[in-house]
C-alpha cells in the first residue's frame, strides 16, 4: 500500500522551531536598521529611516553597491557560460570520464573559501590580477560554475534526447540544435543557476579580502570595514537592503521554477 507521510504535530513544531532558529538571528538586523541612536543598538525612543537614508546619498556606499552589483553580473555572465557549456557536454558525452569532470566543477563549492582565496592570492600575483576587477570577476565567476553546473544538469535530467535526434534528423546542425530545441528546454534551470551564482558574488567577501585592496571595494567588502573601524548602524541598513534584494531572487527562482513545473 502506498501512502503519503503527513507530519504530526510534533514534526511540524520541530520545524517551524528549526526555521525560527536559523531566520532570528537575520530578522534582527531590521530593528537595528531602525534604531534612532549613533551605535549599533534596538532604538530606544522610537523608529527612524535616517541610516537608510545615509546608505542612499552616500557616495561610498553606492560605489560599493555599483562595483558589486557589476561585478555579479560579469561574474554570472561567465558562470553561466562556462557551467552551461559544461554540464550540455557532460550530458552528450555520457561516460564516466564526465563523472570526474562534474566532480571538478564542484570543488569552489567543497574547497573552504579560504583556502581557495589563498590560492588564488598566489596565483593571481605574477598575472597582476590582484586589486583588479577582473581578478574579482573571474575569482567569482569560476566559483559560481558550480551552482550553473547542478541546476543545468538537473534540467537535462529531464531533457527527452528524442527531441534532439528528430531535430538533427531533419537537418538541423549541432548548433540550431543546441539553440533552437535544447537551451529554450533547460532555460529555466540556466537561469536559475544565473539567480544562484549572482547571489553567491553578491554576497562573497573572503576571497574579495585577499584579492582585492583599495581599486576593488565590493559591498561585502565596505561592511567588513565598518564593523572593524566603527559601529555605525548604516551597516544594519544596508544588510536590510541585502537581504530584501537576495529574497526578491530567491522568490523570482521559486516563481520561475513553478512556472516551468506547471508548463
Amino acid at each position: 500500500m502506498h501512502g503519503t507521510y503527513t507530519a504530526g504535530p510534533a514534526g511540524r513544531s520541530l520545524a517551524w522551531a528549526t526555521a525560527m532558529y536559523l531566520v532570528l538571528p537575520i530578522l534582527i538586523v531590521i530593528p537595528v536598521a531602525l534604531t534612532d541612536q549613533r551605535f549599533l543598538s534596538l532604538p530606544q525612543e522610537g523608529i527612524s529611516f535616517r541610516h537608510f537614508a545615509t546608505v542612499l546619498t552616500s557616495e561610498e556606499w553606492l560605489g560599493s553597491i555599483w562595483q558589486s552589483f557589476t561585478i555579479a553580473l560579469a561574474a554570472t555572465a561567465l558562470a553561466v557560460t562556462a557551467g552551461t557549456l559544461c554540464a550540455i557536454g557532460c550530458w552528450r558525452i555520457s561516460r564516466r570520464s564526465t563523472d570526474l569532470i562534474r566532480v571538478v566543477m564542484l570543488l569552489p563549492l567543497i574547497i573552504p573559501s579560504i583556502v581557495y582565496a589563498i590560492g588564488l592570492y598566489r596565483y593571481f600575483g605574477p598575472l597582476g590580477l590582484l586589486d583588479r576587477f577582473l581578478g574579482v570577476v573571474l575569482a567569482h565567476g569560476v566559483t559560481g560554475i558550480p551552482y550553473v553546473v547542478i541546476t543545468v544538469s538537473t534540467a537535462l535530467a529531464g531533457f527527452d534526447p528524442r527531441l534532439e535526434q528528430a531535430a538533427r534528423g531533419m537537418g538541423a546542425s549541432l548548433s540550431q540544435t543546441l539553440r533552437w530545441v535544447i537551451l529554450p528546454r533547460i532555460m529555466p534551470g540556466i537561469v536559475s543557476g544565473a539567480i544562484f551564482a549572482f547571489i553567491h558574488s553578491w554576497d562573497e567577501l573572503v576571497m574579495v579580502l585577499f584579492i582585492a585592496s583599495r581599486e576593488v571595494f565590493t559591498l561585502p567588502r565596505r561592511i567588513w570595514d565598518g564593523i572593524n573601524e566603527n559601529l555605525d548602524p548604516a551597516m544594519a541598513a544596508v544588510a536590510v537592503l541585502l537581504i530584501l534584494f537576495t529574497l526578491l531572487l530567491l522568490l523570482g527562482d521559486r516563481a520561475l521554477r513553478r512556472r516551468s513545473e506547471a508548463g
